[in-house]
């Protein structure tokens, strides 16, 4: 990686020319092909990658075994960084999703790095409190509709028919059925009134009221 693709970086655009320098010295540059998983999750976290142009894919996988992507980075993003500041393994799965060359820094390089550059160091802080954001946003909304669709699952034939009504009922639909249904019976009862005289029905459901008051 050269000095002008390493500043295309956000994380590495405030380095002097000394120090970027010094880090594109310490990269190894990585070709990889689409498809290409870069390391799973429990693996061991021995190196921080930067994207010089491509696309990976961080993802998860679910107690279900669904697979739920955090998210998709590009050029000039980085990751793999957790690992290596917290010493632990991997926590997600990294896959190539479009041809990537990809520029690799190991954990030592990247630790005496960090050390003497509190700048970047800083910059890096601020790039994961991002992440970890758009992670929560990303875990509340799977989890909402995980509850709703836990939810519809337990609902028997006659629930799934009640709300069905429900629905209707309450409706505009319903009320503008209901509105034309009613002047549409009033219009050709006074057509009938007017050319046959009135709906015997009507007649005896009046006078049955009628007896009843």
């Amino acid at each position: 990686m050269t000095i002008e693709t390493l500043r295309q970086v956000p994380l590495f655009e405030s380095l002097d020319d000394a120090a970027a320098k010094k880090l594109c010295e310490l990269l190894e540059t990585l070709d990889c092909k689409t498809g290409t998983f870069l390391f799973r999750a429990g693996d061991a976290g021995d190196a921080m990658y930067v994207i010089e142009h491509g696309k990976v894919r961080i993802c998860v996988r679910a107690t279900d075994g669904h697979e739920v992507t955090l998210t998709e980075l590009g050029r000039g993003d980085f990751f793999g960084e957790m690992a290596l500041l917290n010493g632990q393994r991997r926590s997600a799965d990294a896959v190539v999703a479009d041809g990537a060359r990809l520029a690799i820094l190991s954990r030592e390089h990247f630790l005496s790095f960090m050390r003497s550059s509190p700048d970047v160091a800083l910059e890096m802080l601020t790039a994961l409190a991002n992440r970890l954001r758009h992670t929560d946003e990303l875990l509340r909304r799977s989890a909402t509709r995980n509850v709703n669709v836990e939810e519809a699952a337990q609902l028997t034939l006659a629930d799934r028919a009640a709300d069905i009504i429900a629905e209707f009922g309450g409706s505009w639909k319903f009320i503008f059925a209901a509105v034309l249904f009613f002047n549409s019976w009033v219009l050709i009862n006074t057509w009938l009134l007017a050319n046959r005289g009135f709906d015997t029905r009507t007649g005896f459901a009046l006078k049955s009221i009628i007896k009843l008051t």
